[in-house]
């Protein structure tokens, strides 16, 4: 949208970003208060700007702007770029006003925010309330996410831990073999030959879809039940999770989420709501089609961003599809595309024994919970049987020359991080000590995690580095608590600092 007077848009995310880091949180509270920054632009490019408690402590950036600096102006046309999704209704208490509402109100044309509000008072309801309202919506550029991210850490946290108990306050809880019994009001009309089919080809079997005998190899593997009283099988969670038309009718938490953030700052989203034997070659090919295009071509040359191989994607996407929770309604696995890291969320704590410890060090035993769709992709071929990808996660240097995953555990979800360039790194690993190393430096440090130790000789070995220059950068990295030492004289070996 070109207006006289006005600048490009990332010039005012940008000043947003700058203005949220004077907020002011609140003492009163025990519970954290995010960060904000608020920028107002008027048609003729006047701007003002607010941030959250400037006048009074917990008074929102976008009331502070809009109320106590410009309640006399006429703001039809205006731009507002806010930091964090804008307040929704309900969320305040009467006779408070939201600032979804506030906006709406003041006959703003267009809204930037930077990141969503996962808390559930608002979780989405401030950019659907906008957009309702026929105010158009955008999002800041993917490069302003992680500084907003990183400085509402802790509200985020909050956020997400206050989200999930919230979801779980109003479903009752499953029982923990809920999907190993029949799932009420369907039956085999509810599942999909063209699923069943594909799962007949995959596995090597033949068979007709509709065949008895088949029928009755999906009874002994227990994802059909047969009812003597009306002499007809009846599918099992896991079959209409596995086969089903339209899974999300009987589980809504069953799919996948999908969004890209494009180079030029648009944003594109896709739902995957098939049978989840459908589900990873729809995947692959929407991956295929927005990679190349997510590349943010002003910051990285072509040469510098290589392929990143959709296989790699598509295990991780299928891994978080047979491993999460799936008692955790409402929270549908996500994948994300950034110009510069791809993300990957599966619902649920990890299954014990199974710790997050031992998945960030790419040593997690293998194990399911969910051991009927486990087998039924392992019969074809799609996975190890209880595989976690840990092997193909390790060899992301050595087979892509790509830096290792980051792994986390961030409520409610594991969520799985893949760097697509070295630098970008810095940007999703949790020391703050990493940003201070060059490319060259952080390509060394992807050695160590590994989690393996690693001698002096191996590291220059590994690293292709003289001797020398191998043992400054060793002691740099231990100087800077990166790694440590392990044993003492000839046999000393590296470790990364956990």
């Amino acid at each position: 949208m070109k207006i006289s007077g006005r600048k490009d848009p990332k010039e005012y995310m940008k000043l947003a970003v700058e203005v949220m880091k004077k907020s002011v949180p609140e003492r009163r509270k025990n519970d954290p208060s995010p960060f904000v920054g608020a920028v107002l632009v008027f048609p003729d490019g006047t701007v003002e700007t607010a941030y959250r408690g400037e006048f009074r402590e917990g008074d929102h950036a976008e009331y502070t702007l809009l109320d106590k600096k410009n309640r006399h102006k006429d703001l039809s046309g205006c731009w507002l770029f806010a930091t964090l999704e804008p307040c929704a209704p309900g969320a305040r208490n009467a006779p408070k006003v939201s600032c979804a509402e506030r906006i709406v109100n003041a006959r703003i044309s267009d809204v930037w925010f930077g990141i969503e509000d996962k808390n559930p008072k608002v979780d989405h309801g401030g950019i659907d309330h906008l957009t309702e309202n026929f105010v158009n919506v955008h999002q800041f550029d993917p490069e302003f996410h992680k500084e907003i991210e990183d400085i509402n850490r802790e509200f985020m946290t909050w956020a997400n831990i206050k989200n999930a108990e919230s979801k779980a306050q109003k479903e009752k809880p499953r029982p923990i073999d809920f999907l190993n019994k029949p799932a009420a009001a369907t039956n085999m009309d509810g599942l999909s030959d063209e699923a069943l089919s594909k799962f007949i080809l995959e596995s090597g079997r033949d068979y007709q879809s509709t065949s008895e005998a088949f029928l009755q190899e999906l009874k002994e593997m227990d994802l059909l039940l047969y009812d003597e009283k009306t002499k007809s099988y009846l599918p099992t969670g896991n079959a209409i999770l596995l086969f089903g038309k339209s899974p999300r009718n009987k589980f809504p938490q069953a799919g996948v989420k999908a969004k890209v953030h494009y180079g030029d700052g648009k944003t594109g989203t896709e739902t995957f709501n098939s049978a989840l034997v459908l589900i990873p070659e729809q995947v692959e090919e929407w991956l295929n089609k927005v990679l190349p295009a997510s590349i943010d071509r002003s910051q990285f040359k072509a040469k510098q961003v290589p392929a990143f191989p959709v296989a790699v994607i598509r295990e991780a996407v299928i891994n978080a599809l047979i491993h999460r929770d799936y008692s955790v309604d409402g929270a549908n696995v996500q994948i994300e595309v950034f110009p510069d890291r791809i993300v990957v969320k599966s619902p649920g704590e990890p299954c014990h024994p199974i710790t997050i410890e031992a998945i960030q060090r790419f040593t997690a035993t293998p194990y399911s919970r969910n051991k009927k769709l486990s087998f039924a992709f392992n019969e074809m071929d799609y996975m190890e049987e209880t595989g976690l990808g840990m092997d193909t996660f390790k060899s992301m240097r050595k087979d892509y020359q790509l830096p290792l995953p980051v792994i986390e555990f961030d409520a409610p979800n594991v969520v799985v991080t893949f760097p697509r360039t070295t630098e970008a790194v810095a940007g999703v690993f949790q020391k703050k000590q990493i940003t201070e190393l060059s490319k060259d430096e952080l390509a060394a440090f992807e050695i160590f995690r590994e989690h393996k130790p690693v001698s002096k000789s191996e590291f220059a070995e590994t690293a292709e580095l003289p001797y020398r220059t191998a043992e400054r950068l060793l002691k740099k990295f231990v100087d800077m608590s990166l790694i440590r030492k392990q044993g003492s004289g000839p046999s000393t070996k590296y470790v990364i600092n956990e």
